[in-house]
């Protein structure tokens, strides 16, 4: 093996000296093996303590095997000495399967244990009696297509990555609702609370407005402003040879020197809200690529509702190391202001799910698969930066509302969810007090929203934000607006909303037709004539025209009719039709209970595997994959498509004479026949499930077909490209 090849475990002890870090900056290892296995989240408490889920059991050979053991665990780690290094690990939780999020929530724990979702009371560092919040809360996939985030975010709600869920705690109860679908592993929040996430091959999706809004048409696949490509640059630059990723074979994957090209594994982004960096940083999504060992850093730039970004450097990385085994999965901030990096520690990153022989052959060839039990965490602070204690020590109500205008976004999520889940109700005057007179923006959203969590947010707080000059304050305006609007105040919001269309403000115009969506439950003639109004106002406005139609459910067609826009291929009118034909489909889809009686290991498996990019109405999801009902594809020739499961698809891809490609969606669809442990019953099964499902109805697949082209293809170890699929059948 050539040495540049060489992949030994690297002690705790000398990592550091593998990284290349950005001028300025210096890492430090908090904590390592034993006192921290495999983790994968964290959470800092009020005194400074890490809680951290341990995904101890993920992949523990290249098959594998014995992935479903409770070995996981959730432990607490304190430092007692306040050297900065934790010397206490004490185990709250354990016999977990495959852990991976973590939220505190009134004085307790949400955690994260497919299928489920837990509620846990903290009772003296241990838990108490579980509530289940959720049942179904990651019902198929695997663990790399699973839900998983559970980020509080400034709206007082917790939301998901790869999930249309989120979730709110009411008294005792839980409260669970509907939201878009959003991004594969990590989630994060800016200062006004919009949403940032990415999936394996995307740097940084996002929201640009605030995350209630527009997920209400089931008939509208894609809704300008949500799953948006904020920074859609994917390259990479590792400092050492990367050869095993899961599609190292295909050109272009890794360039002349063996080093990744582009994101293959992007997760867990952050955006940095600490007060320890540079202000320069404080506009940055951090994003990690453990394929190849580094962290990226973005400067996302905020132009009203538009947040534009680009990478930060080119030709580098902000921390890149030359130790395979260095796999960063999630970042975090702190209540120093630092940003601290969860390290897996492992050689495989890869799920048995789609490991191609390829890898497979690289994971043997540098016993890749060992050690099993490393897990790293580190810090990065500025040079010189003076250390300060991780524990928050507020306890009145004056305090805490105190550091509501604090500089780091940890305090003041902090401040924010204690004062809600305490109930700290003496707390309102002073809260709306502050948001009256402060000169600090970000104070009065959290100030504002606090309100809002303890159920004290009026018209009064409300209505002059109307009138700010701040984009920002007229944006949360619209977000609190759904909280306090009722059958004695709505005339007054209408009137608002009138003069704001009037006097042509456009740069609210999408958050003008969101909001028609609660108003129409009191006036739905106004809200009716308000959108219609927008949509002649703005035809070509991909923002407005989604988010007018965002209402309309079942409604497209009959809109459509009175809309007076004479341009037939204005945006508001070409979207417009495509969801009445979406809605067309949606009716004329088969019967999946009767597909699932007849198919039943093809409709599980469907479920688990393909639904998460796929789709439940197979009809594709933004930013992962094409449709799958109608395509030409899985209505074909069945040996073409079975083709395309067993050893996957590199794209671009045409589908019903559109064109998919990166980064629209991800460039690659993985193979599931290299895994035998997945049968050809199972795959055959799948195949005939998808082809009888939705508005296809092609005929079956059988094992026996499944099997031969297994064989036909043993050989082979790379995803076909559409062009070689007609050479080969």
């Amino acid at each position: 093996m050539k040495d540049f090849l060489k992949s030994p475990v690297v002690a705790a002890g000398q990592s550091l000296k593998e990284f290349t870090l950005e001028e300025g900056f210096e890492i430090s290892l908090v904590a390592s093996e034993p006192m921290v296995q495999t983790p994968v989240a964290m959470l800092f408490d009020a005194r400074g303590r890490m809680w951290i889920a341990e995904m101890t059991g993920y992949m523990p050979d290249v098959s594998g095997t014995g992935e479903d053991r409770p070995n996981g665990r959730i432990v607490i780690l304190e430092d007692t000495d306040s050297d900065g290094r934790p010397d206490r690990r004490k185990i709250f939780l354990d016999s977990l399967v495959l852990p991976r999020s973590l939220c505190f929530v009134d004085n307790g724990l949400l955690v994260a244990e497919p299928p489920n979702l837990w509620f846990y009371p903290i009772e003296n560092d241990r838990p108490g009696k579980r509530t289940l919040v959720d049942s179904v809360y990651a019902v198929g996939g695997n663990v790399e297509h699973q839900p998983n985030g559970l980020l509080r975010t400034v709206d007082n709600w917790i939301y998901n990555a790869k999930s249309a869920k989120r979730y709110r705690r009411y008294g005792d109860g839980w409260k669970i609702e509907n939201t878009h679908f959003r991004g594969q592993w990590g989630i994060s929040q800016d200062n006004q609370g919009r949403l940032y996430y990415n999936h394996n091959s995307a740097n940084v999706l996002g929201d640009n407005f605030l995350p209630g809004f527009g997920h209400w048409n089931a008939n509208q696949k894609r809704l300008a402003g949500y799953n948006n490509p904020i920074v859609a640059n994917n390259r990479v630059y590792p400092i050492r040879p990367t050869p095993g990723v899961n599609r190292g074979y295909m050109p272009g994957i890794l360039d002349d020197s063996l080093r990744l090209v582009n994101f293959t594994a992007a997760c867990g982004p952050l955006v940095y809200r600490g007060d320890l960096f540079d202000p320069a940083y404080r506009t940055s999504v951090f994003v990690p690529e453990p394929s190849a060992n580094l962290i990226k850093r973005n400067i996302i730039d905020e132009q009203g509702f538009r947040t534009p970004g680009r990478q930060a450097y080119t030709g580098r990385e902000f921390l890149a190391s030359t130790d395979e085994r260095f796999r960063p999965v999630a970042l975090c901030d702190a209540p120093d202001g630092a940003m601290y990096v969860l390290d897996m520690a492992r050689g495989i990153i890869q799920h048995k799910t789609y490991v191609t022989p390829y890898l497979r052959g690289e994971i043997q060839e540098r016993s890749l698969t060992n050690p099993l039990n490393n897990g790293r965490i580190y810090k990065i602070t500025p040079k010189g930066a003076v250390s300060r204690p991780l524990a928050v020590n507020a306890d009145t109500d004056a305090e805490l509302v105190a550091l509501l205008g604090h500089a780091n976004g940890w305090i003041r999520d902090h401040a924010q969810q204690t004062l809600v889940d305490q109930k700290r109700l003496g707390s309102v005057p002073a809260l709306k007090k502050v948001a009256a007179s402060s000169k600090n923006e970000i104070e009065i959203i959290h100030c504002l929203w606090t309100l809002e969590g303890l159920g004290k947010i009026s018209t009064e707080e409300v209505l002059p934000l109307y009138d700010s000059r701040s984009y920002r304050m007229r944006a949360m305006a619209f977000g609190l607006t759904a909280s306090v609007l009722d059958k004695n105040n709505f005339r007054t919001f209408e009137k608002i909303w009138s003069k704001l269309l009037a006097e042509n403000q456009t740069d609210v115009f999408p958050y003008l037709a969101f909001s028609m969506h609660a108003l129409s439950g009191y006036d739905p003639v106004f809200a009716a004539d308000m959108l219609k109004k927008l949509a002649e106002k703005q035809p070509d406005d991909a923002f407005t025209a989604g988010a007018v139609i965002s209402n309309l459910e079942g409604k497209e067609e009959k809109f459509l009719q009175a809309l007076q826009v004479s341009d037939t291929a204005s945006i508001i009118v070409r979207q417009l039709n495509a969801a009445i034909q979406n809605g067309i489909s949606r009716a004329a889809s088969q019967s999946k209970a009767m597909l699932a009686s007849q198919y039943p290991l093809g409709a599980e498996f469907y479920n688990t595997i393909c639904q998460t990019c796929h789709g439940a109405d197979g009809n594709g999801i933004p930013s992962l994959a094409p449709p799958l009902n109608q395509s030409e594809w899985v209505n074909g020739r069945k040996d073409i498509l079975t083709g395309i499961v067993l050893f996957g698809l590199t794209g671009p891809v045409t589908v019903n004479k559109r064109l998919y490609q990166a980064p629209e969606i991800s460039g690659d669809m993985p193979g599931i026949g290299y895994d035998p442990a997945i049968s050809n019953e199972q795959i055959a099964q799948m195949l005939s499930y998808i082809r009888k499902s939705w508005q296809n109805n092609a005929e079956p697949v059988s094992a026996g077909e499944v099997e031969a082209l297994r064989k036909k293809f043993s050989g082979r170890e790379k995803a076909f490209t559409t062009s070689e699929l007609e050479q080969a059948f």
